[in-house]
């Protein structure tokens, strides 16, 4: 069987998804909180960027992929009226319901289907715009993610991913700290799992960077590819289009 990185470490492709699916299984009922630890907040100001990046507008369709607690669905339904369309999606069970059980408690509704991004259950040409934030990373195949996105694209649609990229280097010593020295910790008060949070910092690490990444768009036929840093190239938002 094909190995494949799990943070640091390599692993059986099939075990991958399976330790990936126990991380999050772990930490989803304290993830949005954890994130506004981590991020002292920023997470919401990324996505929002990540968000009018999209382009949508009222009546179009929208799938956010490992959409995990709903954050972007809920701000592109927004975007989309009432006539829009926005799937919230996601490989892992609890993060899902997570999600869809906290915008029905705010009264959104919105299509839910726990699926795999690299084998996304909808046809050709369905959506206007495809969105991942802060789940390619954990993508076996991130290529075959990528061409799935690209396959459900109508023409002039657009794919956009929000994600953690390669830090400018001044920032490197203090952010190498943070994340390997504080987030476990805080990993551990907050969520009682440190391993999880040891694993997103190896798994950061260990993901393109902001021009890897970008080629592998345009390997699976998105054009115009550009991307964006933020705050210092902790994270990026690259997008590009199916014409």
């Amino acid at each position: 069987m094909s190995k494949t990185d799990f943070g640091y470490q390599q692993v059986d492709e099939a075990e991958k998804a399976q330790r990936v699916a126990g991380v999050f299984d772990a930490v989803a009922t304290r993830y949005d909180l954890m994130n506004d630890l981590m991020s002292a907040g920023l997470h919401r100001l990324w996505k929002r960027f990540a968000v009018d990046a999209c382009l949508v507008r009222p009546g179009q369709r929208v799938l956010d992929v490992a959409g995990g607690t709903g954050d972007m669905t809920r701000l592109l339904k927004r975007r989309v009226g009432p006539t829009g369309e926005v799937w919230l999606t996601d490989i892992n069970g609890p993060m899902l319901a997570t999600g869809r059980d906290r915008l029905a408690d705010e009264g959104i509704l919105t299509a839910v289907a726990r699926c795999d991004a690299e084998h996304l259950p909808f046809p050709d040409a369905k959506f206007d715009c495809v969105i991942v934030a802060f789940g390619l990373r954990n993508m076996t195949h991130k290529d075959r993610a990528l061409a799935e996105f690209r396959r459900v694209l109508r023409p002039g649609g657009r794919a956009v991913v929000l994600e953690f990229s390669k830090v400018a280097k001044p920032l490197a010593p203090l952010y190498d700290a943070y994340s390997f020295q504080v987030l476990p910790k805080l990993g551990s008060l907050v969520a009682g799992n440190p391993e999880a949070y040891r694993y997103l910092a190896e798994s950061i690490r260990m993901h393109p960077d902001q021009e890897t990444l970008k080629g592998m768009m345009e390997d699976v036929g998105l054009e115009r590819v550009e991307y964006f840093n933020l705050t210092g190239g902790v994270v990026a938002v690259h997008r590009g289009w199916a014409l």
